[in-house]
């Protein structure tokens, strides 16, 4: 079975329909997963959550979705990150927060393990390098680990003490065969690897593959959104660069 992971969505709808699109066009998709911070510094919030249900996505909660909902504090995130918490929990219904509410924040799933950042510091530990990989593989038991946040798409392999990291390339399949393995499939919809393309992943899980993709959208009609809202500007100018 192949399963569409996403991560980072960020109230993104263009972004997120033509990842969904792309997908389907180039696999035969029977889950989608979605690994955290659904909502936050975008411009609809409310029809990406309304998407993500139609698909009966599997997700967990990332920090920004928390925040929004009122579980953690803004008291660490930067002045532009809050502001748009602030803005999203004025735009969603009841029903929205309530779906958020209802989101775990860790999950198990056919044998791999679902988070934002990381086992021990589900909303906040970044996944950055090799040992912090190691402990995050180290304290799941599946196979396979699922994570977001850092808006880099990665694969960590690990093999007895060894760990490597590996730099996918947009398209090329990586076998994890053998392997206990990490992976992060980059943001949909705020890439911050400097290609401005949304990112995503498919795990076929029957024959242990990785395939990392990339999907144009239309970047302007989002940051056009997010100026019209009144969003921070920055938020609309850093989807241009992918950063």
């Amino acid at each position: 079975m192949n399963v569409l992971l996403l991560s980072d969505i960020h109230s993104n709808l263009a972004a997120l329909e033509v990842v969904v699109e792309d997908a389907n066009a180039n696999f035969e998709i029977g889950e989608t997963w979605a690994l955290g911070d659904l909502v936050g510094y975008g411009p609809q919030p409310a029809e990406c959550l309304s998407l993500l249900k139609s698909i009966d996505v599997v997700a967990v909660a990332g920090n920004h979705d928390l925040a929004v909902i009122g579980a953690i504090s803004t008291a660490d995130f930067n002045d532009i990150a809050a502001a748009a918490v602030e803005w999203t929990q004025g735009v969603l219904d009841d029903v929205n927060l309530d779906h958020l509410r209802g989101l775990a924040t860790t999950r198990e799933r056919h044998g791999i393990t679902l988070v934002h950042g990381s086992p021990r510091a589900p909303a906040w530990e970044y996944v950055v390098d090799e040992g912090v990989a190691a402990q995050a593989l180290n304290d799941v038991e599946t196979v396979g680990l699922g994570v977001g946040h850092t808006h880099y798409p990665v694969i960590y392999e690990q093999r007895g003490r060894e760990i490597g990291q590996v730099q996918p390339v947009p398209s090329q399949s990586r076998s994890v065969a053998g392997t206990k393995f990490l992976v992060n499939p980059g943001s949909v919809g705020q890439p911050r690897d400097r290609d401005p393309r949304a990112s995503y992943a498919v795990l076929d899980l029957d024959e242990e593959i990785i395939t990392h993709m990339r999907a144009e959208y239309d970047v302007e009609l989002t940051a056009g959104k997010i100026r019209a809202a009144g969003l921070p500007t920055f938020l609309a100018d850093r989807l241009l660069v992918g950063m």
